[in-house]
């Protein structure tokens, strides 16, 4: 598998852009090091992620909801003795 640096890609991308349809993928390199995976865009790739339903997200994360009991006692706990 063929190497590219970034600078190259900033350079000279034609060149890179046929070595990428020659060889199907391309390693990028930064200072030597790998760091990118370069492969040509596939339709069949393109999957959506499953939309998140914020609304499902929220009621997990909240506490359930106090009994009308639990709410009175509670009033009456704070009230004291006003």
């Amino acid at each position: 598998m063929k190497t590219a640096s970034i600078r190259d890609l900033r350079t000279h991308f034609p060149r890179i852009r046929k070595l990428l349809e020659q060889e199907g993928e391309l390693i990028v390199t930064d200072r030597g090091r790998p760091v990118l995976l370069l492969r040509p865009y596939d339709k069949r790739d393109n999957r959506r992620p499953k939309p998140i339903d914020y609304y499902e997200r929220l009621r997990r994360r909240m506490p359930r909801r106090l009994s009308d009991a639990a709410v009175r006692e509670l009033d009456e706990a704070n009230r004291g003795e006003r």
